[in-house]
């Protein structure tokens, strides 16, 4: 079980016998996205985030890529790329951590408490260093549209899946005067 292979095996087994809905991208175990509920004391409570994981070959000796794919409010959080800033991830990861550590520990704390001083989003920074409730507010109201909006993606994918509804992928509308 020494194999980085066996390891990502058994690290992605450990998280879907959780309580975390994961979602394969190819068909190989280094791809995917699960699903992940803001903490209880925070201003995220309610909100869930679909998280991209992708796992290197030199897993767990070298850290995965962690993205959030919808919306966040968060300094440490890159509003476009959904890119984290988080210092156990991207400098100081250990082959003792796994996936669960990431989703029950590290992505929490980082919700939990964010640091303005170093952020991937200045105007979040910004706003929650010269008015906290301000900041807060805009938190709660991003996450509960972003909520409604993962519901609804969840649902189409649901259907897609079932066979219950036939859409197109992406269509183009050109609109002629």
């Amino acid at each position: 079980m020494s194999s980085p292979s066996k390891r990502r095996e058994m690290d992605l087994m450990k998280l879907m016998m959780g309580d975390y809905k994961v979602e394969m991208i190819n068909d190989g175990m280094q791809e995917f996205y699960v699903d992940f509920h803001g903490p209880s004391e925070s201003p995220y409570h309610g909100g869930v985030w679909r998280i991209r994981v992708e796992l290197p070959d030199a897993y767990p000796y070298k850290s995965p890529s962690i993205g959030f794919v919808n919306k966040i409010y968060h300094p440490n959080v890159d509003e476009m790329s959904g890119s984290v800033c988080l210092d156990v991830i991207n400098q100081t990861w250990s082959p003792m951590f796994d996936l669960v550590n990431v989703f029950e520990v590290f992505l929490p704390q980082l919700l939990l408490y964010p640091n303005p001083s170093d952020p991937l989003n200045g105007e979040a920074a910004a706003l929650m260093m010269r008015d906290r409730a301000a900041y807060e507010q805009r938190v709660k109201d991003i996450t509960s549209c972003c909520l409604y909006s993962l519901t609804i993606q969840n649902t189409v994918r649901s259907m897609r899946s079932q066979k219950t509804l036939e859409l197109p992928q992406k269509k183009t509308l050109v609109m002629r005067s």
